[in-house]
């Protein structure tokens, strides 16, 4: 029979509802049964406590490249904007093998969960001879770290003797991946709610797939009822490459490969006009906002307040570790607070809404109606923060002093019912073994 744990007695907690849970809140299996606000309403077998930390829904994660990890910082991929800073490590992707995707997955959901997030995607985009199964390999991972994961099955068929930016060397033939997409679907997916491992179709970018592909594509996910994603209006290059390429805008793109409907979710979103952003709205179109490396690349600020109000889903996504160089969610929630202040004003996105795009959003871009809350009948994927920190001393609103005062690393998290971070480090993980088994799988391939 499954214990009930109560988490109790934690400083703050924000639900992202309007529910409250004064005391905390009760545990069974892999549900939250009961909001506290005096006492349980019956026994329970455990007590958490949770005294002097703030407790929130698990972060969300709507967008990532888990094998970036292996070059971040990377000398020639400074100082450039996208096409050049992808030109310039496309050459040392190419050389990825199974080994370092298992390193690199291995490294980017540690990161995560020490930051509290309990779901995340990847979108893993680059095959060649030597990668070999390399979303095999990510699930395999995931189910290792115990955290919940939607992997997509990336890919690039437009290569750069057919007028696509990628080399010819790590793009595939659109049968291959067609195929390889169904297998995945196949083996790993599962739709039910408490799913720990679903599958998306993920197309990279208009500049690096065959518009075929984007269609097969979502012939293909609707059949099997999975989700699209791809990269869309991150740059104005890109905005210029659609031109040039089809004679229309990325949305205008969009609708014609069947693509502009409530089963995709797009990375970035940044260069839409109004009438674009109702349009997206209108079709239930998601966007996962990827403040850092937005700034890094310096490609732009997502206009996420206009794509909230048109009825996008909008979530937060860290990207690729060679662009932001973290994955970090809690520090990517505190970004996205900050960006968007700066782009729209103080009163047009509060700490509250980057929590809410940082979970909810998430959930909503997911079709995940069992995450991003705090409520009886959810998942228990949670995350608490210790306020016992330098950083915190003085601050009147806790749930506030998350995102102003700049938590960043989680002292408990857990996903689906059971402890993946406790006092602030991994369960039964080796931080150390992992930290030196990815250094020389970035060194190695560095040097390939």
């Amino acid at each position: 029979m499954d214990k009930k744990i109560w988490i109790k007695d934690p400083t703050a907690v924000w639900t992202g509802n309007q529910l409250a849970a004064a005391r905390g809140i009760v545990i069974e299996g892999n549900r939250i049964i009961e909001l506290v606000e005096q006492e349980p309403a019956s026994e329970v077998d455990e007590v958490f406590d949770a005294s002097n930390q703030v407790l929130l829904p698990g972060l969300v994660n709507c967008h990532h490249h888990f094998y970036q990890t292996l070059t971040r910082a990377f000398p020639e991929a400074l100082d450039k904007e996208l096409f050049e800073w992808l030109v310039s490590l496309y050459p040392v992707w190419a050389n990825l093998d199974e080994a370092a995707i298992r390193a690199s997955t291995t490294t980017a959901l540690c990161e995560l969960l020490l930051s509290g997030c309990t779901t995340t995607t990847d979108h893993h985009y680059v095959f060649s001879t030597s990668t070999g199964r390399a979303i095999d390999v990510q699930a395999d991972v995931a189910a290792q770290l115990g955290i919940r994961a939607i992997l997509t099955r990336g890919s690039m068929s437009l290569g750069e003797s057919s007028g696509g930016l990628p080399p010819d060397k790590v793009v595939q033939s659109p049968g291959d991946i067609l195929r390889d997409s169904e297998r995945l679907i196949m083996e790993f997916h599962d739709p039910a709610e408490d799913s720990m491992l679903q599958i998306a179709l993920a197309p990279c970018s208009p500049f690096s797939v065959t518009s075929e592909l984007m269609r097969d594509s979502a012939i293909l996910a609707r059949e099997h009822k999975v989700l699209l994603h791809t990269h869309l209006a991150e740059t104005l290059d890109e905005n210029e490459f659609c031109l040039e390429m089809f004679g229309k805008r990325p949305v205008d793109y969009l609708e014609e490969v069947g693509w502009l409907a409530d089963d995709v979710w797009l990375a970035h979103g940044i260069h839409f006009n109004q009438d674009e952003i109702e349009r997206l709205g209108k079709a239930g179109v998601a966007v996962s906002h990827c403040p850092s490396s937005n700034m890094i690349l310096a490609s732009g600020s997502c206009p996420v307040p206009a794509l909230r109000a048109a009825g996008s889903p909008v979530g937060l996504g860290v990207d690729g570790s060679a662009s932001n160089d973290c994955s970090n969610m809690m520090q990517e929630l505190r970004q996205a607070f900050l960006l968007q202040r700066l782009a729209h004003g103080a009163s047009a996105f509060s700490h509250e809404d980057a929590l809410q795009i940082a979970t909810a959003g998430g959930a909503a871009l997911f079709k995940r109606n069992s995450i991003g809350e705090i409520a009886p009948g959810k998942l228990a994927d949670i995350a608490l923060f210790d306020l016992d920190e330098l950083r915190f001393s003085g601050a009147g609103d806790p749930v506030a002093a998350l995102v102003l005062c700049g938590a960043h690393r989680a002292s408990a998290v857990m996903v689906n019912g059971q402890w993946r971070v406790q006092d602030g480090a991994l369960v039964d993980i080796d931080i150390d073994a992992v930290r030196t088994g990815h250094q020389a799988a970035a060194t190695t391939l560095w040097k390939t």
